[in-house]
């Protein structure tokens, strides 16, 4: 598997017009199996994964994958970078599927991990009964629904065997009965040994699933751990008070 834990950031900055939005000295993911990012909305949750991902340009600081610097998206990367830019991937909170059939948004994915036709047509077929969607194969991924959609792409994100999968809210549109086969589908990947990154706003979903837990608040961490001492033993004022339903000002 490509190197590429664990992911690291160090003294990462962004300011948007005028105001500081992300900030965090030091931050490591990937040792752990699953790693849940939480907070209120405009903590930075979801800009912390992006840089991480690579997908950020920071007004400062650096991310490396496995000691290495974090490469940009695919475009001109030399064999090697492209395996390691492969090797981490990312889900958004709404899919960026194709307008085609939900087979085609896999093979799609294949075909750019180096697969060829037949190879990557039976691996999506497989992939995508896996993932409990066999009944779509031939479906338009418009035509979804928007847990049909998110499951397309989570098992289009793993049938590369990323070594680190981040995710942005992957629930946060879906219903519970969609809930429950993407969370069955991550416990899946990280028993596999894909390692998951995941923002989520849902404490009882960071629960069923977070081996360690990121607090976010204003742009910075305010506690990272193991999920039981994090909810059992939290160390920071902000993870008391989040955890007791109180606002983070």
């Amino acid at each position: 598997m490509t190197a590429v834990l664990p992911i690291q950031g160090n003294n990462l900055r962004l300011s948007v017009q005028g105001r500081t939005v992300l900030d965090v000295p030091d931050i490591s993911v990937g040792t752990a199996a699953c790693t849940a990012i939480i907070g209120p909305n405009g903590a930075g949750k979801s800009l912390l994964l992006r840089a991480l991902g690579g997908l950020l340009t920071l007004d400062q600081g650096h991310v490396t994958w496995g000691g290495q610097p974090a490469l940009r998206p695919l475009q001109r990367l030399r064999p090697a970078e492209r395996e390691r830019r492969l090797a981490v991937g990312f889900v958004s909170h709404k899919p960026a599927l194709l307008a085609r059939s939900a087979l085609h948004n896999m093979v799609y994915a294949l075909r750019a991990r180096g697969f060829s036709g037949h190879p990557a047509r039976q691996q999506a077929l497989e992939s995508l009964e896996s993932a409990g969607l066999s009944a779509i194969v031939n479906t338009p991924a418009q035509r979804l629904s928007a847990g049909e959609q998110q499951r397309l792409s989570l098992a289009r994100a793993l049938v590369l065997e990323p070594a680190i999968l981040l995710l942005d809210e992957p629930t946060a549109s879906v219903d519970p009965v969609s809930t429950a086969p993407i969370e069955t589908m991550l416990k899946q990947a990280s028993a596999a040994g894909c390692r998951i990154v995941i923002v989520s706003h849902d404490l009882n979903q960071v629960k069923r699933i977070a081996d360690e837990v990121i607090l976010m608040n204003r742009g910075s961490v305010e506690e990272q751990q193991a999920a039981q001492p994090f909810f059992e033993t939290p160390q920071s004022q902000a993870t008391k008070q989040w955890l007791a339903g109180e606002l983070l000002v």
